[in-house]
């Protein structure tokens, strides 16, 4: 073990810890940084030429533009577009007018509709949208935004349409659906409880305005709901589950989340009929204006699109995907030893399917061509952070993968670990999410050390590169950028430690759980 090569190739990772926490740089600055010391890094210590290193900070930049950026980009305007167009105060209005109960509302809000806003844009409006909604019916902020931070933790490895997988799946040669897949089944048991502590925080917060302070004991905030919340997130695991398994990473958690929505809709209209519910649940919600069908069908278009296009051109559709594959590229960037190849799909990639739909859906809203550009342009210049920290953090990651500093990392970590390194791997997600505030970078950081680590141990590689994904979970809730990001959209300033001390036991007890299970299944 080279305890001097460990040190120096953790510098592009220590200096964005220390950038971000301690010095509060934006993380685009910040990973600009990152991305100079690890070229620098590797040319003066680890002797790589400097054209090798250029190449291989080149293979990155366009692994990070096609399809990540694409994606990303793509998604979040589709969530502008329905913002300007009202769509999605029509969705909203929705999925608020269906129960009075709030421990039902908060289910709808954060875990079904927060889980179908990360599987189709993320980059914190499944946290920011769901928040802002469920302050806005009454929740009293702090409380309103633990309850998005834990629904919104477990389906960030599937977020922005699988963002996070496919590329962790790109990056270390592995197949994106068998990685989904098992990633899938280490989250199923944190996708199961997640909702009953939401379900918890609810029926424990007060509403604002209410000085009462009354306690609610424990097995009362479950009460008349409990088979609702089991089956909510049921609902949510098997369709998840099954779709990462046999199609992939893009569309299972947006499959999982419609799926949970319309059983746990279902489920809180026979509930509210019942007349089982506790009174002491009860908050008043806005009527708004009367929907029907067209204007329910007008709201979610660009949303049906998107599904439809995804799944019809997935390998669910052989002979469409068949057909669509050959409109591709495959290029060798990196003029070193054993280069990796890009393959880009010019055709069938997530994000022009997305814009697609975005277009067809803003104009049956009844978006202009001109309005859409706008909406375009805004979301461009809204994201250029984010697609200046794509481009550092995979141009980073890329060099210190080919140079050698990732070996550096993983060699030293299993010396020390050995056979428990298994214990410590979603930590190291969580380290990486905690840090940059996304599953994406967390993955580029760190999968290839998972990925060596489990060809020392002779593990099963795709078992050991899903629990960074599986720490990523913990890590999305604690981020500062989540939390800051939660606090802006119910307007409060100045409490971030509050919040950072509610949601704080949870990810520890997550992180302990998640500990057990990387161990026991290595």
């Amino acid at each position: 073990m080279d305890f001097v090569s460990f040190v120096l190739a953790l510098v592009p990772i220590l200096w964005l810890v220390v950038m971000l926490l301690v010095f509060k740089w934006p993380t685009w600055k910040a990973a600009i940084g990152s991305f100079v010391a690890s070229f620098l890094l590797a040319v003066a210590y680890w002797h790589m030429p400097v054209d090798q290193a250029a190449t291989a900070s080149l293979e990155g930049f366009l692994m990070a533009l096609w399809p990540i950026v694409l994606v990303i980009i793509a998604a979040v305007f589709t969530y502008n577009l329905c913002v300007k167009t009202g769509a999605m105060d029509v969705i909203s209005q929705m999925i608020t007018s269906i129960s009075s109960d709030r421990r039902i509302l908060a289910l709808l809000v954060a875990w079904c509709f927060g889980g179908f806003m990360e599987g189709m844009a993320g980059f914190g409006t499944a946290v920011a949208i769901p928040a802002g909604m469920l302050a806005a019916l009454g929740f009293s902020p702090i409380p309103a935004v633990l309850m998005c931070l834990l629904a919104n933790g477990v389906p960030t490895p599937y977020g922005s349409i699988g963002i996070p997988t496919v590329s962790l799946a790109n990056l270390v040669g592995l197949d994106s659906a068998q990685l989904a897949s098992t990633q899938m089944l280490q989250l199923s048991p944190f996708f199961l409880i997640a909702p009953f502590l939401i379900v918890y925080v609810a029926g424990g917060s007060s509403l604002s305005g209410d000085a009462s302070g009354a306690k609610v004991g424990f097995a009362d905030r479950f009460k008349g709901v409990l088979p609702l919340t089991l089956a909510s997130a049921v609902a949510f695991v098997l369709p998840t589950y099954a779709v990462a398994t046999f199609v992939g990473p893009e569309l299972c958690v947006v499959v999982g989340s419609i799926c949970s929505l319309a059983v746990t809709a279902l489920m809180a209209m026979r509930t509210e009929r019942s007349g089982k519910l506790d009174s002491a649940f009860h908050m008043e919600a806005s009527a708004g204006q009367e929907l029907d069908a067209r204007s329910a069908l007008k709201a979610w278009s660009c949303f049906i699109f998107i599904f439809i296009l995804l799944l019809g051109t997935s390998k669910l559709v052989p002979p469409v995907n068949g057909f669509l594959a050959q409109f591709a590229t495959t290029v060798t960037v990196f003029n070193g030893d054993n280069p990796g190849s890009l393959t880009f799909s010019w055709i069938n990639t997530p994000g022009v399917w997305i814009f697609l739909a975005a277009f067809a859906g803003g104009l049956i809203q009844g978006a202009s061509l001109r309005t859409m550009g706008g909406v375009l342009a805004a979301t461009v210049k809204q994201m250029m952070p984010t697609v200046i920290t794509m481009l550092s953090v995979l141009g980073c990651a890329k060099v210190m993968g080919y140079s050698g500093m990732i070996s550096s990392i993983s060699s030293f970590c299993i010396g020390v670990a050995g056979a428990f390194f298994p214990l410590v791997a979603p930590w190291i997600g969580m380290v990486g999410t905690f840090v940059t505030g996304s599953g994406t970078s967390s993955g580029m950081l760190f999968g290839q050390v998972q990925s060596e680590a489990a060809q020392a141990l002779s593990a099963d590689p795709y078992w050991m590169v899903a629990l960074n994904s599986l720490g990523v979970a913990a890590g999305k809730m604690l981020s500062p950028q989540t939390l800051a990001i939660g606090l802006a959209a119910v307007r409060v300033t100045g409490k971030d430690a509050e919040l950072l001390k509610a949601v704080l036991p949870y990810v520890l007890a997550f992180l302990v759980g998640m500990s057990a299970l990387a161990f026991i299944g290595a």
